[in-house]
């Protein structure tokens, strides 16, 4: 089963990640309420995860079982290869930031383990070392709970999510929260624990879809979610970071995946769905391709104002990750896929 529509939502949470790290400067930062918006976009890798547990319901939910080390393999294809781009390109800028210790914890994908090393060189990355847990959970989590149709797990999930909830937003206000980049500030915001709640609700999304799909047009109840999403986030000061936009990311997902209206042939329309296929390679690389874009202005002394470098860098990184996935996810993906495992695991 293939979702084309949702596939666009990916680069709209992407971009909005993008501007909340470029500069507060931005002509968007000076528009009242709309800078609330990049200022906990953060909430957009929430929306990932999310959408990430969906989609892995969707892909898998017609077997009986999956073969741990085929769905490994196919997951590393899939990411590995711009994981490590995005490594290369920030040394670019950043050489001196070479360290071995930081360098094996980022290949092996576990920094996000460990409160203090979460944003290690290119530090969208933690985000990456999230979905590394997720994805070896998850043919465990699916052959023994989901094909079997264990409900143990639906409990565990809603569970997870409402002590998630209150630790998130109590933590901070009994002092734990102590500043940005603290210990403390990357294990309440980049710890992988709490962040399996998002994946667990989008996988029981998922399921819950595939048993009751049904098509009809939903553009209104997706008007209504969208400007709802918003009006949280301008409006309500909440920590959203863990899951807590579920609540509304569940629904605009399923009906957007199950909607039939204009808005989604608009979404599934190929420069869309495009831009949504390339969102990865814009998420994983837009702060090196940043640092690589201000050096290059520097070097040639280029004194555009912010909104102009804004612009500069937009289209760069849009160019630069559509050969990025032109020619390393797509190449790579399909090689790595294509080596086989003579023993599997069953």
């Amino acid at each position: 089963m293939k979702i084309s529509q949702i596939t666009f939502t990916r680069f709209v949470a992407a971009m909005a990640i993008v501007i909340s790290h470029f500069n507060k400067d931005l002509f968007l930062y000076k528009i009242d309420y709309i800078s609330n918006l990049f200022l906990r976009a953060n909430v957009g890798v929430s929306y990932f995860f999310i959408l990430s547990g969906f989609i892995m319901i969707i892909a898998y939910h017609k077997k009986d079982k999956i073969d741990y080390l085929e769905f490994y393999k196919n997951r590393f294809a899939r990411i590995y290869p711009l994981y490590m781009l995005g490594l290369v390109l920030y040394f670019m800028t950043r050489y001196e930031m070479y360290d071995w210790y930081k360098l094996v914890l980022y290949a092996l994908g576990v920094q996000s383990w460990i409160p203090g090393e979460a944003m290690i060189l290119n530090f969208p990355g933690w985000s990456i070392s999230v979905e590394f847990f997720f994805y070896l959970l998850f043919p465990f989590l699916y052959n023994y709970f989901y094909a079997k149709k264990n409900k143990t797990i639906w409990v565990f999930a809603v569970g997870l999510w409402l002590i998630t909830q209150v630790f998130s937003n109590l933590y901070p206000v009994y002092g734990a929260y102590e500043g940005p980049h603290t210990k403390s500030h990357e294990f309440l915001y980049y710890f992988p624990f709490w962040h399996l709640n998002e994946f667990l609700i989008g996988n029981l999304a998922g399921i819950y879809f595939v048993r009751n799909y049904k098509e009809r047009n939903y553009d209104r109840q997706v008007l209504f979610l969208f400007f709802l999403i918003l009006a949280a986030l301008m409006f309500v000061p909440l920590f959203y970071h863990n899951g807590l936009m579920a609540l509304l990311f569940v629904p605009a997902i399923m009906m957007i995946s199950a909607n039939n209206g204009r808005i989604s042939k608009f979404f599934s329309l190929k420069p869309l769905e495009y831009l949504g296929e390339i969102s990865y390679g814009i998420y994983i690389t837009h702060i090196p391709v940043l640092y690589l874009v201000r050096e290059f202005l520097q070097w040639q002394q280029y004194t555009f104002n912010i909104d102009i470098v804004f612009l500069i860098y937009i289209i760069v990184m849009l160019f630069s990750s559509a050969v990025f996935y032109q020619c390393i996810e797509k190449p790579m993906r399909d090689l790595l896929r294509k080596i086989p495992f003579e023993k599997r695991l069953k």
